[in-house]
């Protein structure tokens, strides 16, 4: 059933989640998840050197690989038997005497644009002999997270953090303070589903203070970690509340539950009560200073008799005010429920309270709950292509810095050696020096990828090869040194021409040409013969190459050799022209107008040599998942050809350099016209014909392609519009075919756009035709209202569904229609628009019409519009003319 949440974001989405159960009767033990994949967990066991499985839990530990830092074991003094399950674990460590920070980089196979629950273990046991624990911090990536801090030399202390991951790989790092030698014991990843433990903010991060498992039996372990949770979670077990603890006897099959959370069957077991008059009661004591999110897990196995029920109030700190639970909780039994309160920054959290209603039939319970705090964001990472190549440059050249760890710009105070970065809210690699770096090789393409480079000093190395030409597409370098290295060729007329504009200080001495000439000449006439030789020789070698390179790019015109990255990866068919990295420079020059960026990358205004004008979106980061949404909207887009539909011009697939080039659309996207912040907003007539094109795009989809393709992530920003305002359907990166008509599609993967996704997804993981037309319905309400997806303030946010509905219910619609429209619409066709969007909307799937219909009906709609705006013109030439005439006469 729905219960209202202060947040109402989280009320949307657990609503939807809500199934109905029935319980099992039967005694027995607890069935188990049949099916727990550990495959995607990063476990660390930190001291160890080669991976092993553990017995107890069935969790492979990876091997400690870190290249700086010192390996220890614990004195044997220390066992650590109250953490039974993980002892072995910590009974090595790995410290850091050097270096201010350390980071532990973790590279999932998830990636990017994932929750995460990172977990952390030390036991210091006096490894080193001082019996004196140190005090050091954490950072979450380029963030403080919390400072580690000793009360005695056996204590352990597990620190857990929920962080979401806007890139493909997290840095966990210690950082030393000058008060001990930072270690650490176990280090762990998890991937987390994306739909629980909600807060106002995704890239919000939480620090878990407290996790207890109410009503089960206690021993001697802290922290207790249950074979059945999924998530790797550690359960405290407290009982000493004034309460009476309750426990089922009938058996829990958590592979038939629907249980979000995944909550393991102990938990759901036991939980703690009270007297029907009393509440529960949990004093605590978290401080004004932090934004707080308590998560309460209830499930209420206890048998019912004659129909009871069981209603809860519940309330923070006891003040009435917005931070209570004021709206009762009415729980069901066998179904679990877990409510998430949000506590603000100034309230504190210092009593929880939870009491039956008057009219309840049973008392106030608990199973579990959880307590965060919000880790405050202070600092921004670098801009991610920056990252991406400064990475790729110290793995190429083999830099092992110990400074050249986590984020190469963030924190200021631990910029990498030889780096400057800009200031603002996402940082630029502006300089470069690695002169005396013993650099060896050719230089490498990636340096063209620090597009915001002014300075870049590579001099004093052992670089080979000829000076490449991508440097003078640097749009922002004024110095590059390249003296005293090993090169050879002339240098690049692009080179030249930069730098005899003074726009390039260039610097070549030092090396094995003379540059100014061109060439390499020898004044050694005894040399004359072998050289000749030689030169026969290259020419030969050369003229053998040019054969080879010409067959092979002759083989990837017909298609039979493409590259790619993976074996697993269907490769692309040239049957759009292919574009080179050099080409895409040109086009876009060197990227200089961006027109917007997405979970993708950024997109970039192009000219093609003939004048016509393209969008360039380039891949920002070469992950897999990445590499594969352009492939699957690559390989889509060279097969569909609809007016409703973008086109694509062209593609490049040149190592790191993914792009893929289509028609540029003048007008933007919905999502812009839409806006309350555009002055020229869209009229009504243009409103119902941009729902019209999409609708047709969206039709040819699901019904002109074969196989049939759903997108996945409609949503108005992916609406494109070009000079005549004629609507295009765009962004197929995560867009899926069909085998056939009825064809569904089940899925763990995060799809689509919170406000936009169908709620059946969060039920099952389906996806299918439906799933677009839920989402095609938000746009339709969208252009009705002029209100976005999800509105208001992340303190106050909400779904644009329960927004229309209660305008509904006045029968206005004026207070539904965009009011920047000043009633310039009819009111028919108004009212036939929002019930073509309505429909597409129950919660139902097949409840929904296909999108055929739905085009159907409004082109239905754009008629009568259309119709009943010619019959006004006409009354109103009419009355004109009456008027004319009767003043004539």
């Amino acid at each position: 059933m729905e219960t209202e949440l202060q947040w109402n974001l989280v009320l949307a989405v657990c609503a939807s989640l809500v199934i109905n159960i029935v319980a099992e009767n039967n005694e027995g033990a607890h069935r188990k998840l049949s099916n727990i994949d550990y495959s995607g967990v990063i476990s660390i066991d930190c001291g160890v050197n080669e991976a092993y499985t553990d017995k107890t839990t069935n969790l492979q530990y990876q091997a400690d690989d870190f290249q700086f830092g010192e390996v220890y074991n614990v004195s044997s003094t220390y066992n650590f038997n109250y953490v039974s399950q993980i002892q072995k674990q910590l009974n090595t460590l790995r410290s850091f005497p050097c270096g201010k920070r350390n980071c532990y980089t973790m590279t999932p196979k998830q990636g990017k644009n994932q929750k995460y629950i990172i977990r952390a273990y030390f036991a210091y046991g006096n490894y080193d002999n001082k019996n004196k624990p140190p005090i050091f911090d954490l950072h979450l990536g380029v963030n403080f997270f919390k400072t580690i801090n000793f009360t005695e030399a056996d204590r352990v202390i597990r620190i857990e953090a929920i962080h979401f991951a806007s890139t493909d790989t997290l840095h966990f790092c210690l950082v030393n303070i000058d008060q001990g030698v930072p270690f650490i014991s176990m280090l762990e990843l998890w991937p987390l589903d994306n739909y629980i433990y909600q807060t106002s903010s995704t890239l919000l991060t939480l620090d878990l203070l407290t996790r207890i498992n109410l009503g089960a039996s206690q021993d001697n372990n802290s922290f207790i970690r249950y074979t059945d949770d999924i998530y790797g979670r550690s359960w405290e077990v407290q009982n000493d509340y004034d309460t009476v603890s309750i426990k089922t006897a009938s058996s829990i099959d958590l592979d038939k539950l629907f249980d979000p959370y995944k909550l393991p069957a102990e938990v759901l077991s036991t939980a703690v009560e009270k007297l029907k008059s009393d509440s529960l009661e949990f004093t605590l004591n978290y401080g004004t200073d932090s934004e707080y999110y308590v998560y309460l897990h209830f499930f209420d196995m206890k048998d019912r008799a004659n129909k009871q029920n069981r209603i809860l109030n519940i309330i923070i700190n006891g003040f009435d005010d917005e931070a209570n639970f004021t709206q009762p909780l009415t729980l069901s039994y066998w179904k679990p429920n877990s409510i998430i309160l949000p506590v603000k920054q100034g309230q504190g959290i210092f009593k929880i309270l939870i009491e039956a209603t008057s009219d309840s039939d049973l008392p106030a319970m608990l199973n579990a709950l959880e307590i965060y705090r919000v880790v405050p964001q202070s600092d921004s990472a670098t801009q991610q292509e920056d990252v991406d190549a400064i990475w790729h440059i110290r793995d190429f050249y083999k830099i092992y810095s110990m400074n050249w760890q986590g984020d190469p710009c963030e924190p200021k105070n631990f910029t990498w050696e030889g780096v400057v970065c800009s200031d603002g809210d996402t940082p630029r690699i502006i300089s470069l020096n690695l002169s005396s770096s013993k650099l060896s090789g050719g230089i490498d393409v990636t340096f063209s990828n620090l597009t915001h480079l002014e300075t870049l000093d590579l001099s004093n190395n052992e670089l080979t090869g000829e000076v490449p030409e991508f440097f003078a597409q640097l749009p922002r370098l004024k110095i590059l040194n390249l003296s005293r290295n090993m090169l050879t060729g002339s240098i690049p007329e692009s080179l030249k021409a930069k730098s005899s504009i003074n726009s390039l200080q260039l610097s070549l001495d030092g090396n094995l040409c003379p540059y100014q000439t061109g060439s390499c000449k020898s004044n050694n006439p005894k040399f004359v013969i072998p050289l000749v030789a030689s030169i026969t020789t290259i020419v030969a070698v050369v003229f053998i190459i040019y054969i080879i390179v010409m067959v092979i790019r002759r083989l990837r015109q017909n298609g039979k050799v493409i590259s790619s990255i993976s074996v697993k990866d269907e490769p692309l068919k040239p049957t759009n022209p292919v574009f080179s990295y050099s080409e895409i420079l040109i086009i876009t020059n060197n990227f200089t107008t961006m027109l917007g960026k997405g979970g993708f990358g950024k997109v970039y205004l192009g000219t093609l040599e003939c004048g016509k004008k393209v969008a360039v979106k380039k891949l920002s980061l070469p992950s897999a998942q990445g590499y594969k949404e352009f492939q699957s909207e690559a390989k889509l887009l060279m097969h569909v050809h609809h007016r409703n539909v973008v086109s694509l011009v062209g593609y490049c697939d040149e190592g790191e350099t993914k792009a893929l080039v289509y028609e540029y659309l003048s007008e933007g996207n919905l999502q812009q016209k839409l806006s309350d912040k555009n002055p020229n907003f869209l009229e009504w007539i243009q409103r119902l014909k941009i729902a019209m094109d999409a609708a047709n795009g969206l039709d040819y989809l699901h019904n002109g392609c074969k196989p049939p393709v759903i997108h996945r992530d409609l949503k108005t920003s992916n609406i494109l519009l070009d000079e005549n305002m004629h609507a295009k359907i765009s962004d197929f990166g995560v867009s899926k075919t069909f085998a056939n008509d009825t064809d569904t599609y089940v899925t763990t993967y995060p799809a689509g756009t919170p406000g936009y996704v169908d709620p059946e997804f969060y039920c099952s993981g389906t996806l299918n035709k439906k799933s677009d037309v839920y989402s095609f319905g938000i746009i339709l309400l969208e252009l009705i209202t002029g209100q976005p997806a999800l509105r208001g303030t992340p303190e106050n946010l909400s779904y644009i569904i329960p927004w229309v509905n209660n305008k509904l219910r006045t029968g206005n619609i004026e207070e539904i229609v965009d009011p920047r429209l000043q009633g310039k619409y009819n009111a028919a066709s108004a009212w036939k628009f929002i019930g073509i969007a309505m429909s597409c909307l129950p919660q139902v799937p097949i409840h929904r019409p296909h999108i055929d219909h739905v085009a159907s009906e409004l082109k239905e709609c754009l008629s009568l519009e259309l119709s009943l705006e010619r019959t006004v013109s006409n009354v109103r030439d009419s009355l004109a003319m009456s008027s004319g005439q009767i003043e004539f006469h």
